[in-house]
């Protein structure tokens, strides 16, 4: 069938967003999380301190350099900035496409210790009201533990992904699709590649029998490596044994694949993209949908004073433009 209106311009926006060497802002933390790293920071937790700490991102100066899009959570996309726009508004403005996560969180699904993404309710009309609002893409993110996940938990999740996605194209909303395989712990790299093998495998044959059309998706993925607490490997591993994983299990017509940094140090990840996007022939745009690799030392600068308001923002896009040289082999 040829393709609709709609399909071209999410496909457009989908190549926006990941083949132009620039990567995704993910500044999406949930309200308890982004107050609890405000507190770490010395900063007292508001609604306003959690509005200035994503205004300063959004408006740091050259971010769209490197940076294509930013996804925010429900109560930042509903605020405004302090000159008055909304800020799906002002991102617009500035050349940035605004995202919203739309996932309400995770429950346990079982006494494995598995855990199912919430949100799917009430997520129609939901979505409905953020593309009027403006909303370029979304985002949905699965939690697979290596230690804990089984066929049936993945599959599950894989589920709620693809009914996410389908919901999020019937709006004309790019999906950015999250199958997180948890870094934490002390697992070897060929426990990650054998857990990430099997969630992308359930997340594609999902997608497919949902009808989401893989060209105006966005894959969001970890990085095969080791556990955080285990001992680690060089980029030129992860970047061959990720790049395994992926050519096994991700169809050609995906249009990019936009990295999360998962807790590893800054350099760490945009060694691990370079190193990537190195590979020959790879068939999709590769990039970076980084949030703690990118902010935390932004975070840090600012410490919610205004006087560190143009500091923190040159932090930042230092870590952004590090992370938008990493989209281009050496």
């Amino acid at each position: 069938m040829p393709a609709t209106t709609t399909q071209h311009r999410l496909a457009r926006t989908a190549r926006r967003m990941t083949g132009e060497g620039r990567g995704v802002l993910a500044a999406d933390e949930s309200i308890a999380t982004m107050s609890a790293r405000l507190e770490a920071a010395g900063i007292p937790a508001s609604a306003d301190a959690r509005r200035d700490y994503r205004q300063l991102l959004l408006t740091a100066a050259g971010l769209g350099e490197h940076v294509s899009g930013i996804i925010v959570c429900d109560e930042t996309f509903r605020q405004r900035l302090t000159d008055g726009r909304a800020f799906p508004d002002a991102a617009h403005d500035l050349g940035i496409l605004p995202g919203i996560k739309v996932d309400t969180g995770t429950e346990p699904m079982d006494g494995t210790g598995t855990l199912l993404t919430r949100g799917l309710d009430g997520l129609d009309e939901r979505l409905e009201e953020y593309a009027a609002e403006g909303a370029a893409f979304a985002k949905w993110r699965a939690v697979i533990a290596v230690d804990s996940a089984t066929p049936a938990s993945v599959e599950v999740n894989a589920a709620a992904l693809a009914e996410y996605a389908r919901l999020c194209q019937r709006h004309g909303i790019v999906p950015i699709v999250e199958p997180e395989v948890i870094a934490d712990g002390e697992h070897a790299i060929t426990d990650c590649a054998r857990v990430s093998r099997l969630a992308l495998h359930e997340v594609f044959t999902a997608l497919t029998e949902s009808g989401v059309d893989l060209s105006g998706t966005i894959l969001k993925p970890s990085f095969v490596t080791p556990g955080l607490r285990a001992r680690s490997v060089s980029a030129k591993v992860v970047a061959t044994i990720t790049w395994d994983v992926l050519r096994s299990t991700v169809p050609e017509d995906m249009t990019g694949i936009a990295f999360l940094s998962g807790g590893h140090p800054t350099d760490d990840v945009c060694a691990y993209l370079a190193a990537l996007n190195a590979v020959k022939g790879v068939p999709w745009y590769l990039t970076f949908s980084f949030g703690r690799a990118l902010v935390n030392d932004a975070l840090s600068t600012w410490a919610g004073s205004p006087a560190n308001v143009t500091a923190a923002q040159r932090t930042l896009v230092e870590r952004c433009r590090a992370a938008a040289q990493a989209t281009s082999a050496a």
